[in-house]
């Protein structure tokens, strides 16, 4: 199984890259990590926030690979505990099924985007910079991981 995580940005800050790196390269390659960088919506004078997010979930759903399950990182999905996401994996890693996360960008995703997930998921109520979100996804992956793993990386 691969999970993709499709985000909106390029040209992450280091600390974002190394990051990401670091817990994409823990994990096994029966649950590996890519990652699939997407070109941001044109913003200027006289496009607004929502042009800019119907181009970039064009973008996004362009990117998702065939057949794969998609969850839609959302201030408004499911917000689940470590537990639950590594039984979400669990389920995938059975299934043997592709997973695509989709991250917009700093307006959020087009509710096109929204739509076409299967599931939507909220890491916090906070608000976290769009380039912080694969890092958390990242090591949230490798979490729960290590949690069916029966890793010492998880500590409850």
């Amino acid at each position: 199984m691969r999970i993709h995580l499709l985000a909106v940005g390029r040209r992450m800050p280091d600390w974002v890259e190394a990051g990401w790196r670091d817990y994409a390269r823990r994990l096994p390659p029966e649950c590996a990590l890519r990652l699939v960088e997407i070109e941001p919506g044109h913003r200027g004078k006289g496009t607004g926030a929502d042009a800019a997010r119907r181009e970039e979930c064009e973008r996004l759903l362009a990117a998702i690979p065939k057949g794969t399950q998609v969850v839609a990182l959302d201030a408004a999905g499911t917000a689940w505990s470590t537990e639950q996401l590594a039984a979400e994996l669990a389920r995938w890693l059975a299934q043997g099924r592709d997973v695509a996360f989709l991250v917009g960008g700093p307006d959020g995703l087009a509710a096109e985007c929204l739509a076409r997930a299967e599931r939507r998921w909220s890491l916090s109520p906070l608000t976290f910079p769009h380039a912080l979100v694969r890092v958390i996804l990242a090591e949230q992956i490798y979490r729960a991981w290590s949690l069916l793993k029966g890793h010492p990386y998880h500590r409850a």
